[in-house]
């Protein structure tokens, strides 16, 4: 049986009304709708199930949002009943449970319900279209253009293997391309803020794709990626560090986190090859 529909309206997503003060207080992350603390809710979709259609159908949006993301919310509802993180919100939650090289079953649905919240704004019926403003000046200085970054996305949702999430970040002010696997996010780091995601978890596209997840990947960037949803979130955060006040110069280099990605080389995004990682799954 599938799991009960959320009772909050559905808001359809926009650069106008896409908020930028997050549930960490930083103001380039957006609060979700989460609640501030536990026991956390479901945020309504932003658009109708059918609505994504013919790219994503209506069965895989309720699948996917009322089976997996509201399974993750009620265990991770149920992990934080009496536990020591229970009155902090969301993404303290994730970065304070992530234990390192294993992390628990606390971090996993934690991280998983910030990631598929995050993943429903990025999507909008009718999206696809060129972004303006800062961020098109910003892909073009750092990836050459809106081109050579769908390129980017496309090599590293077909070369992360198994399960994961693909991600436009910003960092410092300037652009990256990320991946991470199975529940891992870039909202445990300080300092990164995602921009766009695409889910590369077989339950987001297998019902309609099979294992073809190069042809999932290119459709929803090329109609649905929300990118007034990134822009709004790019502006915050180029905003947030011209109101910081400046920091002295570093006299050792910071602990590496997870790199950031760096653009692929034209033979990393052949098509043959493309095709060949997505059928290895």
């Amino acid at each position: 049986m599938l799991l009960p529909r959320p009772s909050a309206a559905v808001v359809p997503t926009t650069a106008a009304n896409a908020p930028v003060r997050g549930e960490t207080g930083e103001p380039a992350i957006p609060d979700l709708g989460h609640g501030p603390r536990a026991p956390f809710l479901l945020p309504p979709l932003p658009f109708a199930a059918r609505s994504l259609v013919p790219t994503i159908s209506a069965r895989t949006v309720q699948f996917h949002y009322r089976r997996h993301h509201a399974g993750y919310l009620a265990g991770l509802n149920r992990l934080l009943a009496g536990h020591a993180l229970a009155g902090e919100a969301l993404i303290p939650i994730i970065r304070e449970s992530h234990g390192g090289a294993a992390p628990g079953a606390l971090f996993n649905n934690a991280a998983q319900v910030w990631n598929h919240s995050f993943y429903w704004r990025c999507l909008a019926p009718g999206g696809g279209r060129a972004p303006g403003g800062r961020l098109a000046d910003a892909i073009q200085r750092d990836f050459g253009g809106l081109p050579a970054l769908r390129e980017g996305l496309l090599a590293n949702a077909g070369g992360q293997f198994g399960s994961g999430w693909v991600w436009l970040c910003a960092e410092n002010g300037r652009l990256t391309l990320r991946r991470t696997g199975n529940a891992d996010t870039p909202v445990r780091h300080p300092g990164v803020t995602p921009l766009l995601t695409i889910d590369v978890w077989e339950h987001a596209y297998y019902l309609d794709y099979q294992n073809r997840r190069a042809d999932h990947a290119t459709r929803l960037i090329d109609r649905l990626l929300n990118w007034p949803f990134a822009a709004a979130i790019f502006d915050a955060h180029l905003d947030r560090l011209a109101a910081a006040p400046e920091q002295p110069a570093a006299t050792a280099p910071a602990a590496a986190v997870s790199a950031p990605l760096a653009p692929p080389r034209p033979a990393d995004t052949r098509s043959a090859t493309f095709s060949r990682l997505a059928r290895l799954r």
